[in-house]
C-alpha cells in the first residue's frame, strides 16, 4: 500500500521510524518531510502535502504526526477529500477506518512511546471500512458539505 507521510520537529524522529518500519513491512511510503530536523518548523507545509497526497493518489493511506497530533490533524484536514482522526488509541485507529473510512491518521509523538504509536499505525493500516449504511450515509453528508458548503437537513 503507498502510505503518504509528513510531520514538524516533535514528530521528525516518529516519522523516520514510521518510514522504516512501513518500507520494511512492504508498504510505499512518500515521505513528504522534513527531510532535516529543524527545531522551530512549522507542520502544515508537511501534512498539507501529505494531505494532498493522498486526496491525489486513489487507494493510499497518510500518517501525519506532531507533539500532540492535533494541529496536523487540523491541517490534514483542510484537504478536499481528506478524513484525518486522531489516534490515541488502537480503538481508535480502528474505528477510524471502520466507521468513518478516514484516510489520514494523526498521531502525537509526545503523548505515545513509539512502539503503541507504530501500533496505532499498524492497526490503521490494516483495517478496512465496514462499508455499512449508516456509516456511509454519514460520510456521504461530510462529502457534500464539503463540495457544496449546504448544511445536511435536520434528521
Amino acid at each position: 500500500m503507498r502510505v503518504h507521510i509528513g510531520s514538524d520537529h516533535a514528530g521528525f524522529e516518529l516519522k523516520n521510524h514510521l518510514v522504516q518500519h512501513l518500507t520494511a513491512a512492504g508498504h510505499d511510503v512518500v515521505d513528504h518531510g522534513p527531510a532535516v530536523y529543524d527545531a522551530v518548523d512549522d507542520y502544515p507545509p508537511y501534512c498539507l502535502r501529505a494531505g494532498e497526497g493522498v486526496a491525489k493518489d486513489e487507494g493510499s493511506l497518510g500518517i501525519v504526526i506532531g507533539g500532540s497530533g492535533n494541529g496536523e490533524q487540523i491541517a490534514a484536514n483542510k484537504v478536499k477529500g481528506v478524513r484525518a482522526i486522531l489516534a490515541w488509541s488502537t480503538d481508535t485507529a480502528r474505528l477510524g477506518r471502520e466507521h468513518n473510512n478516514a484516510n489520514v491518521i494523526s498521531v502525537g509523538a509526545r503523548m505515545h512511546s513509539e512502539e503503541e504509536a507504530t501500533g496505532f499505525v499498524e492497526t490503521f493500516l490494516a483495517t478496512d471500512y465496514s462499508g455499512e449504511d449508516r456509516h456511509t450515509r454519514r460520510i456521504d453528508m461530510l462529502s457534500a458539505y464539503e463540495s457544496t458548503g449546504e448544511l445536511p437537513p435536520l434528521s
